[in-house]
């Protein structure tokens, strides 16, 4: 079993920068793929970025690509999205995931473990 907790959200006016965090319990952080994905009010769970065990290797979303950074400290159980010249469209909640089990990493199902996720509001 897998626990994770996110932290960083807020309230940021469009253009600002947020950097989430997500913290997780359990001694094999290191061997799972990480992930985020963000939800707004009234849309479907959306991949954002994920990054493998090692670090080495990122995946994002296009839509975030040049914008966002996803890295990991292995030795402090953490993830973390730094996300820069944030939207207004990108209000929404942050979640992290781990634990790919397989198909497509933009999936939301493919993950089996989810935080209770973090509320990014960016204003105009």
């Amino acid at each position: 079993q897998v626990q994770l907790v996110e932290s960083g959200g807020g309230l940021v006016q469009a253009g600002g920068s947020l950097r989430l965090s997500c913290a997780a319990s359990g001694r094999t952080f290191s061997s799972y793929t990480m992930a985020w994905f963000r939800q707004a009010p009234g849309k479907e769970r959306e991949f954002v970025a994920a990054i493998w065990m090692s670090g080495g290797a990122t995946l994002y979303a296009d839509s975030v690509k040049g914008r966002f950074t996803i890295s990991r400290d292995n030795a402090k159980n953490t993830v973390y999205l730094q996300a820069n010249s944030l939207k207004p469209e990108e209000t929404a909640v942050y979640f992290c995931a781990c634990e790919y089990i397989g198909g497509s990493y933009y999936h939301p199902s493919q993950y089996k473990y989810w935080g209770q996720g973090t509320q990014v509001t960016v204003s105009s």
